[in-house]
C-alpha cells in the first residue's frame, strides 16, 4: 500500500462507530475489538487513521457482532452539522 489517507469528507468519522462498538461490547481496546469483528489489527488501525475506508463486509461484521442496525452504523459513521468542530 502506498500509505495514502481516504480524502476527508465532510461528515466522515470512523472512530465514531468503531468506539460505539467498543462500548456496547465492553471492550478495553482496539485488539480487543479487532478479535471480536475477527479482522487483523491492522485493519482496525487503517480504518482509524483513514487508510482503509470501512467496506459493506466490515461494516455487516459489526452488525452481526454489535447488534447496531445497519442504518445505525452508517449514522454513527456520520458527523452531523456543528459536531465537527467539538470531534476535531
Amino acid at each position: 500500500m502506498s500509505g495514502r489517507k481516504i480524502p476527508d469528507a465532510a461528515g466522515y468519522d470512523p472512530n465514531r462507530v468503531l468506539d460505539a462498538i467498543m462500548a456496547k461490547l465492553h471492550l478495553k481496546n482496539d485488539a480487543a475489538l479487532s478479535r471480536a469483528l475477527e479482522v487483523a489489527p491492522p485493519v482496525i488501525s487503517k480504518i482509524r487513521h483513514r487508510t482503509l475506508p470501512i467496506g459493506a463486509t466490515i461494516l455487516l461484521r459489526m452488525h452481526e457482532v454489535s447488534d447496531f442496525s445497519i442504518r445505525e452504523l452508517r449514522a454513527l459513521m456520520s458527523v452531523g452539522p456543528g459536531e465537527g468542530a467539538a470531534l476535531a
